[in-house]
């Protein structure tokens, strides 16, 4: 069944600019600018008020009213981003090696440097994507914590450093050593 028109409306905070050209949108808010392109989705954006976007498809089928869903969640968590930015707390948990995280750079490029899990001669290296800031908590033994503007970087990198610290060929209900995301949630808090 074709659906004739569906939309949704996206709500613009107070200072937070939303440019869309050629569908390729552009928040700029007050921690910085994201910039996404949705040419692959074939929606139509337009501008209602100085605070609203209505984002609409035409003739659309189940999957192309999906994906209407989809570039409203991805424009509101942009929006999200450069408000109050999000945060990724990450735990390493050992049994008897204690794990050794540092942050270094080479070659210009940072890395996330994984020493001695499960007793591991190899070192691990996760490369550290842009926008991403890490910091070791001083509140918390054993806690790294992951910060940005953009959700999809700062968990995909939560996710990087989480899979290459898979227990491989034993028993992961035995071997629980590795390092996993303990919160998740934005740097400012609404009070």
């Amino acid at each position: 069944m074709k659906h004739i028109q569906t939309e949704q409306t996206i709500a613009i905070p107070q200072g937070v600019t939303v440019a869309i050209k050629s569908r390729v949108v552009k928040v700029t808010g007050p921690r910085g600018t994201l910039t996404k392109s949705l040419k692959h989705i074939d929606v139509t954006f337009t501008k209602t008020s100085a605070n609203t976007i209505k984002v609409t498809v035409h003739n659309g089928d189940r999957k192309h009213v999906a994906a209407l869903r989809t570039v409203k969640s991805l424009v509101d968590n942009m929006i999200t981003g450069v408000t109050k930015g999000y945060k990724y707390k990450m735990r390493y948990v050992y049994a008897h090696f204690p794990i050794n995280v540092n942050v270094i750079e080479k070659d210009g490029t940072k890395f996330v440097e994984i020493r001695n899990f499960l007793g591991d001669k190899k070192v691990r290296l996760v490369p550290v994507r842009e926008g991403v800031t890490i910091e070791f908590s001083t509140t918390q033994k054993d806690e790294i914590v992951l910060s940005g503007n953009s959700v999809e970087n700062v968990s995909q990198n939560a996710a990087d450093i989480q899979q290459i610290c898979r227990v491989r060929n034993k028993d992961i209900r035995k071997f629980l050593d590795g390092i996993y995301v303990s919160s998740k949630g934005v740097i400012e808090e609404e009070i």
